[in-house]
């Protein structure tokens, strides 16, 4: 079967991909870029817009111009034009309808009495998502670009194994223990659930058993995990997926309105999202929609849904002698083949990118939360491009308001901590940073206190070349898999939910998520 499809659109992508770079470098775009105030963006848009145009003009040369054959390279290069068609998307969005949404949210202000852009959570990220869902739900996917929008999952993937690269040994350590407590509780809590209400309900095992395993664990590749050892029919898995899909996607938006109302922080939102929401992509949605200019959110709800998938082995086996105990008849499956045949992929790529960052090929040794620990007169003061020294010991007004909120610190270590960066205008160890993060996270001190103190963890915390490049790249790979999500939701897949299947799924869910937040909103502190 020849995959490729004669179009002229992915050259014409192509075409405009490079031309709006092409502008941007000469400064033609600049009263927009001043308008958006997107100046910061400006290095990436000509990079990506050259990089992905170029791609994308090779290759709609070769749609328009050749004879394609029948093969693996015939089929990659039909994906081509879905990517590209994504990407467009993802620049729209990102370059030009967040920026512009931020800007209407700031202006409408004064006359609503709030941000309209920041409480109803409308960054590039929830955009990307929706823009996503309103193309193939009213205009529809073209069919020159479907092979690659359904390649589009493997970007999510992707940005989960590049996430391995910005973990530091104690910070996996610690949120791996309150992970494994939070979600062995919440995971096995929900299987059991499911198994208890569907047979109350007289459902039928089969039925059952795949949908324990959608809500319980992650979603969509649990169900597909659980199907065999339970025996479940294609429609019951039809059945799971849709109730997840629909769920996740109300909680893929919701949870980051509720997470700002409560005043959450990184730490304990992404605890919330990587426990309460039932599929992997919607938890990374959750997560960059909360904190869309960063992605501290995001590596902290990714170990707990990592730790999740983790459990699938437990559930399997679980699923398989409760189906075998209850079924009469049910057939023996070999379970330990169906754990290894099923099991995620992208968590192994996770685990080996951590084992090499660890080894400091990426970045210096303790490289913490991405950057890692240097106070040396070398790195406090530096020269920028226009060759201007800058200082980054605190000024003699930063010491003055430290010593006004001194008073304010009661514990002896952190009195002590606070009163050598007084005397010495710089944080002087990595313990007396967490210490002064300690302070700052308690809110003992008065704004501008705090503010100095902020100052002067920014001034010895240094991001590595190489992982300020991962950022990068896996900010991109999972706006480019969520808007190729968006692209995926349908309201035929969502109507697949059925009766019963979404009444247990939802308050199962519901359940999950409230217990969830409960837990991580009294447990959770802020602090790593």
């Amino acid at each position: 079967m020849v995959y490729t499809q004669k179009t002229p659109w992915t050259l014409v992508m192509g075409i405009i991909m490079v031309a709006y770079a092409y502008m941007v470098q000469n400064g033609m775009m600049e009263p927009v870029i001043k308008f958006l105030n997107t100046g910061r963006h400006a290095g990436e848009m000509q990079t990506l817009g050259f990089a992905f145009g170029a791609v994308a003009i090779l290759v709609g040369l070769w749609q328009v111009l050749a004879a394609p054959k029948e093969g693996q390279t015939d089929y990659y290069l039909s994906t081509v034009a879905g990517l590209m068609f994504i990407m467009l998307i993802a620049f729209i969005v990102k370059w030009g309808l967040d920026p512009l949404m931020a800007k209407w949210g700031r202006e409408a202000q004064p006359a609503l009495g709030f941000n309209f852009a920041s409480v109803m959570n409308l960054n590039y990220v929830v955009m990307g998502i929706l823009a996503g869902i309103i193309i193939v739900n009213v205009f529809k996917v073209p069919g020159w670009a479907e092979n690659g929008v359904r390649l589009s999952r493997l970007g999510l993937k992707t940005g989960v194994i590049l996430l391995g690269t910005l973990y530091s040994f104690a910070e996996l350590a610690q949120l791996g223990k309150l992970s494994i407590v939070l979600i062995g509780v919440f995971v096995l809590g929900s299987v059991g659930l499911v198994l208890w209400i569907g047979a109350r309900r007289k459902l039928p095992n089969s039925m059952t058993g795949v949908m324990s395993a959608g809500i319980g664990v992650c979603g969509v590749s649990a169900s597909v995990a659980a199907a065999p050892v339970v025996q479940a029919k294609s429609t019951e898995i039809a059945y799971t997926i849709g109730t997840v899909l629909l769920f996740g996607v109300v909680c893929m938006f919701a949870f980051p309105i509720i997470g700002k109302a409560l005043g959450m922080g990184y730490v304990q939102f992404g605890a919330w999202a990587g426990t309460g929401i039932l599929n992997s992509a919607q938890v990374a949605g959750a997560a960059l929609a909360f904190q869309p200019g960063g992605i501290e959110t995001l590596k902290v709800a990714e170990i707990f849904n990592i730790t999740r998938v983790l459990f699938l082995p437990i559930i399997v086996l679980w699923l398989a002698l409760w189906y075998v105990k209850r079924e009469v008849g049910a057939q023996q499956v070999d379970v330990t083949r169906v754990i290894v045949s099923k099991f995620p992929v992208f968590v192994l790529g996770f685990i080996l990118m951590f084992l090499l960052s660890s080894t400091g090929i990426f970045a210096p040794a303790r490289h913490y939360q991405g950057a890692y620990f240097d106070n040396s007169d070398k790195a406090l003061v530096k020269k920028d491009r226009s060759g201007k020294e800058v200082n980054n010991y605190l000024k003699e007004a930063d010491v003055e308001t430290l010593k006004k909120d001194a008073e304010k610190v009661k514990r002896d270590d952190q009195k002590a901590a606070l009163q050598r960066l007084i005397e010495n205008k710089k944080v002087m160890s990595e313990d007396d940073d967490a210490t002064l993060r300690g302070i700052i996270n308690a809110k003992l001190m008065s704004k501008e206190g705090t503010a100095v103190l902020n100052k002067a963890h920014r001034a010895i915390r240094h991001t590595a070349a190489k992982i300020a490049m991962f950022r990068d790249l896996i900010a991109w790979f999972f706006t480019f898999g969520l808007v190729g999500l968006g692209m995926q939701i349908t309201v035929a897949s969502i109507k697949q939910a059925g009766g019963q299947p979404l009444v247990i799924g939802s308050i199962v869910g519901v359940i999950k998520a409230v217990g969830s937040l409960i837990v991580v909103m009294l447990m959770v502190s802020e602090t790593v």
